[in-house]
């Protein structure tokens, strides 16, 4: 069984790591590149950091934020939001990430996917995915919209489809956040990180939701995840990536050590 990865998500805005209860109610939680450096020492396998407001207010991302936090790891560094073309990618890349997340940008122009990922492999674009349930529907987790712009605009896609046609794209993962798990410490949504894990090929990313050791090894397991996510557990102490990674493997779940 392949090595499931625990990551550490710097949701930044104004420069600064915030974090809130399903994109809203938001609350600071310090430096990125402290944290960064912080969560990389604690185990974590890799870091994702989202510029949250880079697509709603119409700007690229926030290379010296990147390139201050880029400085000071040793781990892989994923950087989203603002990403709208490959030389916005590249800047980015040049700023020292390994991977670019983009997410309003591809459902608005696909072709983006792979225009980056022709530039620079398909290992280093993921396909972020921000999704909330349709509470109206006999299937809320197959009916799963998709949203964008900070989770603020519906854009009438399914979310399985989407990650079909994202995979097909060129993406070499899918980053997949509950906006209704978002923040909750509840769990992830295992029914629907499920339905997209089975539905593509490649790695899926959990988000959204992470409380304890046995939400991420639920995941693992019910929700067939590669990877899982967490923020709020990491930046106000709740636990580590060490600490969360001993307990996973006890549960008999394949993480590094």
């Amino acid at each position: 069984m392949l090595t499931k990865r625990v990551i550490a998500c710097l949701d930044v805005r104004g420069g600064r790591v915030v974090k809130g209860i399903q994109f809203v109610d938001i609350i600071d939680a310090g430096d990125p590149a402290e944290l960064a450096h912080r969560h990389a020492a604690a185990g974590a396998d890799e870091i994702v950091l989202l510029d949250i407001t880079a697509t709603h207010e119409g700007r690229g991302t926030l290379i010296d934020t990147v390139k201050r936090t880029a400085a000071q790891l040793f781990i892989p560094l994923t950087v989203g939001g603002g990403i709208r073309s490959a030389e916005d990618a590249a800047a980015v890349f040049n700023a020292g990430a390994d991977k670019v997340s983009i997410n309003s940008s591809a459902i608005t122009r696909p072709e983006l996917i792979g225009e980056i990922g022709q530039s620079f492999g398909a290992q280093a674009v993921i396909v972020a995915i921000d999704a909330r349930r349709d509470a109206n529907s006999s299937d809320p987790g197959g009916d799963a919209e998709v949203y964008v712009s900070g989770g603020r605009k519906p854009t009438g896609r399914k979310v399985v489809d989407w990650a079909k046609e994202a995979e097909q794209r060129g993406a070499g993962e899918i980053l997949l956040t509950s906006m209704d798990a978002d923040g909750t410490r509840a769990g992830f949504d295992d029914e629907l990180t499920a339905l997209v894990s089975q539905a593509v090929q490649i790695p899926v990313i959990a988000s959204g939701g992470a409380g304890n050791a046995q939400h991420f090894a639920d995941v693992f397991g019910r929700g067939k995840a590669d990877a899982a996510l967490a923020a709020s557990i990491f930046h106000f102490g709740v636990t580590d990536s060490w600490s969360l990674k001993r307990e996973l493997q006890l549960a008999g779940v394949p993480v590094r050590l």
